[in-house]
């Protein structure tokens, strides 16, 4: 068999296996690694298979497209149809099933890398076991101490402080009034008068009377 003879084999064989349109430089490419195919002598093979009828040739402007003479596949009758759907059918349910369990380990993926791992969770609980250490010498500290204010001394402190909030409560309340009283017949503004007498008021210094 000549080298000629051997190169239309040879691209006879792909064309009938692949079963689809190729031009001349895909053939090429794709035949040259393997079988060492020089264009030209690819060009020239396409050629003679195409006169030969042993491929199609088909030209779309400036281009040929080559593909296997589809006369010598046999036609596929009803019952192979409906063999190679039920084929499709089962198919399409194995790829929704993994799709799904692909889905599904993706998810865990996701969770294992976001959660700690074995050495980062020893780290953490020192550090957690190192905060309660700390808290509990406070906590110790706290109870031992001598200094701790009785209950007896808390009531009378709150007691106090009521006292004092509801007295600093009437005395505002009795200088606003009485400054009122006093800018009904004064012929200034109430910050012209509270600066003429020399008046501080509590909001000037940002104070808030507490509440009780």
């Amino acid at each position: 068999m000549s080298k000629k003879d051997n190169s239309a084999n040879v691209i006879l064989a792909y064309l009938n296996a692949q079963n689809r349109p190729y031009n001349a430089q895909d053939i090429f490419c794709n035949l040259q690694n393997q079988h060492g195919l020089g264009k030209t002598a690819v060009v020239k093979s396409l050629g003679l298979l195409a006169v030969e009828g042993k491929i199609i040739e088909k030209t779309y402007g400036k281009q040929k497209i080559y593909f296997a003479n589809q006369a010598q596949f046999s036609e596929v009758n009803d019952t192979d149809i409906k063999a190679l759907d039920g084929r499709i059918s089962t198919l399409n349910e194995e790829m929704q099933t993994l799709g799904q369990s692909c889905r599904q380990l993706d998810s865990e993926l996701k969770k294992l890398t976001s959660s700690l791992t074995t050495q980062e969770m020893m780290s953490e609980i020192i550090k957690l076991k190192d905060e309660c250490s700390g808290y509990r010498e406070r906590l110790d500290k706290i109870k031992s101490a001598t200094n701790h204010v009785s209950p007896e001394e808390k009531d009378k402190i709150l007691k106090e402080h009521n006292i004092y909030v509801k007295e600093w409560q009437k005395r505002k309340r009795l200088a606003s009034d009485m400054i009122d009283t006093i800018l009904e017949g004064y012929p200034k503004s109430k910050k012209e008068f509270l600066e003429e007498v020399g008046v501080e008021t509590d909001e000037e210094h940002k104070v808030v009377v507490p509440t009780l």
